[in-house]
């Protein structure tokens, strides 16, 4: 991964929280990358990994700040509110993985 840019890695880092990480909506999971929100998670948690800052509390702060609309826009809910404990570790155990490959 070292010499993959920005872009391919963001990419990558994507496409791995949206095969792993899910929402629960009534016993129903919703992974990320079906409801499109894997790339824009990968974005925002991407700068933590460069700057080498992986804390658990700045990942569930970028979470508590994506907001899912749900009813066709009619409400929003934080989606760390969506994304059980469990996927939360994983996601973090995700984070961790790809920071050592930087």
């Amino acid at each position: 991964m070292v010499k993959a840019n920005t872009r391919e890695i963001i990419e990558a880092l994507a496409a791995e929280i949206g095969e792993n990480v899910y929402m629960d909506i009534a016993k129903w999971h919703l992974y990320l990358s079906d409801a499109h929100l894997h790339t824009v998670l990968a974005e925002q948690l991407y700068p933590l990994l460069t700057a080498n800052s992986l804390e658990e509390s700045q990942v569930r702060q970028i979470l508590e700040n994506i907001p899912v609309k749900i009813g066709g826009g009619k409400r929003e809910i934080p989606l760390i509110d969506l994304v059980p404990t469990d996927c939360q570790a994983n996601l973090m155990d995700i984070l961790e993985e790809f920071q050592t490959k930087l």
